[in-house]
């Protein structure tokens, strides 16, 4: 099959740009997760899968007010298969942040010090291990005894997999020792090494059966089976690298831990070492990648964790993934073909996006065959014309990417490409403002491309979530003069008749959808506002909006009143985390609009609008608190109070407002300490605030 990409430059991206792109990886991603997790079937290598993840952390970091709340930053794994029951995690499964290059790794130092505020000359010891490309697991004991084997599953919750797990060879059912905890989980990775992997598809092909397309597929497959016979037949193996939960410590360094585990009969990789600075992780992983064609098994880079556990527990995590460890990646490909054609896409904003067509290549083993030009002035810059031989790489930022142009194989009668003034799908004027870097229509809701996009999102995943009313199905009744607008969704249920006579519909089919609208026509607020596609305003901003106003009638009321800049609602407004004056007016102009504002009454008149998303469901003394670090602590760096308090259920703010509930004071405090007094703000020392939290003061 061909896999469509895009490349999109993050550094000249504008944010209404940005957040079509961080949506369109978002769902991207998860179609590739559940591909890879959920049916052991990846549609694309790991290192195009990583490049995808790293243009979204990049985007993200950017446009750090556009993170979705279904972001791949903090998304682990996929939905679970059906067949196994559930296992939830008694600490969540994560994923790993990558590096790529040296630099990567000095910055992962970089952090790990400045989070743990440390003495520059402090060393930062870590353990390096080969990454093995196989499927996550989780096993735990009880009195020495195996009694439930899980696979990450979305991270959170896993599917059982205890029977199969048990069948694997070098799998410890029961371990005598008195020194191993009565309570204990470890992790690992199943894998099938490339020799078995070589003789099962050899037995497979001559029976007539489907063979696997690499070990990993077939390590999953294989682990993942309704009837562990099947598990039991194929020849899997198993390394053993991390703890879970466990009823007592076990070591204080990991390097130590990796010790124990291995005294104790589980299997654990050879090939690690303890590396004491950046120059030290940049020659291990170079003398792995040496080794990596020789190794019996697949990898795809090293892993680095901090040694000291009391460090990592400190470092904690953050979204998706912990802050103690990083796994450095391996380099990818490039590859020749042949730009046939560009073709122009009209996004939902009206954005002009150029996409170059070729001739499918295969790239590290992913058939290419479609790239997005991003703008105008990429083509101009790459100076590529159509029935040009191109470079496509396949690693760093972006991926697939074109790189260059093969200019001695270029045909002389090829003519450059002239990027459109008008919008292919309507006609319509397309114009680019002063400072824009893309051509948008001006035809707004009378574009079909932009108003079916629109329909698109509003009934997409994270926004009204309609189930049996896709894409296709969108299309089909915005054609069909059915639905033109959001409201219109809610009043389907007058056109049922025709619904019925439609071809591929019928009454069931007609029942369902309306059951499906029906049950939507109660909905969370953080979900309205989002689906509303207010330009920069994500699902993340979007749940903070909603936690702010608790209520529909109240946000649009006080984002009207906003318009004004010098209202008091507009000041609030600026205050909130992440919204900020650009924001702010981007919410003004879309309330500005009467189509907008005559929409908004509609849809107010035909659903329920509820506030439950957002709120947080734990307690402690400083839940739902606004909350803002000044000077520099004693107890903690900034970063780790930052994360603490959140993790707490805080809101941490930046600025001091009349909405700030306490201020947290360390040494050079500066004015804040003072304009909190003056608003009557609540003030706590350090040692204080440590005590509010039942922490002990360092």
């Amino acid at each position: 099959m061909s896999v469509e990409f895009q490349y999109i430059d993050p550094d000249k991206l504008n944010e209404v740009e940005a957040k079509k792109e961080l949506e369109r990886l978002a769902l991207e991603i998860q179609d590739l997760d559940n591909a890879y997790h959920k049916n052991d079937s990846p549609l694309v290598t790991d290192a195009h899968y990583d490049a995808l993840r790293k243009r979204n952390n990049h985007i993200e970091s950017l446009f750090p007010s556009l993170v979705l709340a279904n972001s791949p930053s903090t998304r682990v794994g996929a939905d679970l298969r059906e067949g196994f029951s559930k296992v939830e995690h008694l600490k969540p499964m994560l994923s790993l942040n990558n590096a790529f290059s040296e630099g990567d790794i000095v910055d992962f130092f970089g952090r790990v010090q400045r989070f743990l505020n440390l003495h520059q000359d402090e060393p930062i010891c870590v353990v390096g291990e080969p990454k093995i490309d196989g499927l996550s697991i989780s096993a735990r004991y009880k009195s020495g005894r195996f009694v439930l084997g899980a696979t990450r599953g979305n991270g959170s919750i896993g599917e059982n997999i205890t029977d199969n797990l048990s069948v694997i060879s070098g799998m410890p059912l029961k371990v005598n020792d008195r020194q191993f905890p009565d309570q204990f989980e470890v992790r690992g990775e199943v894998y099938m090494s490339k020799a078995d992997f070589i003789n099962l598809n050899e037995e497979r092909k001559s029976i007539g059966a489907k063979i696997f397309s690499n070990p990993r597929n077939a390590a999953a497959g294989s682990l993942r089976q309704i009837d562990p016979s099947i598990t039991k037949s194929r020849p899997l193996s198993i390394f053993f690298y991390a703890a879970g939960v466990s009823s007592n410590p076990i070591a204080k360094t990991h390097k130590e831990f990796l010790a124990k585990l291995e005294h104790w009969g589980f299997c654990v990789n050879p090939l690690i070492s303890l590396c004491e600075n950046p120059e030290e992780v940049v020659d291990f992983h170079r003398n792995i990648a040496s080794k990596r064609a020789d190794l019996n098994y697949d990898i795809d880079g090293v892993v680095f964790k901090v040694n000291r556990l009391e460090w990592q527990n400190r470092l904690g995590l953050v979204s998706r993934a912990p802050r103690w460890a990083i796994a450095y990646k391996f380099a990818a490909e490039t590859a020749e073909t042949t730009l046939n054609e560009i073709t122009i896409q009209v996004g939902r904003s009206g954005a002009l996006t150029p996409v170059a067509n070729l001739t499918p290549i295969n790239v590290g083993g992913v058939l290419v065959s479609r790239a997005s030009l991003h703008n105008e002035d990429e083509i101009l810059r790459l100076g590529v014309r159509e029935g040009d031989h191109v470079i496509v790489q396949r690693a760093g930022d972006v991926i697939p990417q074109l790189i260059s142009v093969i200019l001695e194989k270029r045909v002389k009668t090829s003519e450059t490409y002239i990027f459109p003034d008008r919008c292919p799908e309507c006609g319509s004027a397309a114009i680019r403002e002063n400072g824009a870097v893309v051509k948008r229509c001006i035809g707004g809701l009378i574009c079909p491309a932009q108003a079916v996009e629109r329909l698109k999102h509003f009934v997409s995943k994270n926004a009204f979530d309609i189930q049996g009313l896709g894409g296709s199905h969108i299309e089909e009744l915005y054609n069909d003069h059915l639905i033109k607008t959001p409201s219109d969704i809610f009043r389907l249920s007058e056109y049922r008749g025709i619904l019925e006579n439609k071809l591929g519909w019928g009454h069931k089919s007609v029942e369902n959808l309306f059951e499906a609208i029906k049950a939507k026509s109660s909905i969370d607020l953080s979900r309205i506002i989002f689906a509303l596609g207010i330009p920069k305003v994500g699902l993340t901003l979007a749940g903070v909006l909603a936690k702010r106003y608790e209520s529909m009638s109240f946000w649009v009321d006080s984002m009207m009143v906003a318009k004004n800049h010098d209202s008091e609602a507009f000041s609030e407004l600026i205050n909130i985390q992440g919204v900020g004056q650009l924001i702010a007016d981007e919410i003004g102009l879309f309330f500005s609009s009467s189509h907008n504002r005559s929409e908004i009454e509609k849809l107010q008149r035909l659903i329920k609008v509820v506030n439950f998303e957002g709120k947080v469901n734990f307690l402690s003394p400083v839940n739902g608190k606004t909350i803002v670090f000044t000077g520099k602590l004693k107890s903690f760096s900034r970063a780790e109070a930052k994360a603490k308090a959140e993790s707490l259920g805080a809101n941490v703010g930046i600025t001091l407002s009349k909405k700030t509930d306490y201020l947290i004071v360390g040494v050079d405090e500066g004015s804040k300490l003072e304009k909190a007094k003056k608003l009557g703000v609540q003030v706590f020392s350090d040692d204080e605030w440590m005590t509010l939290l039942g922490e002990k003061t360092i």
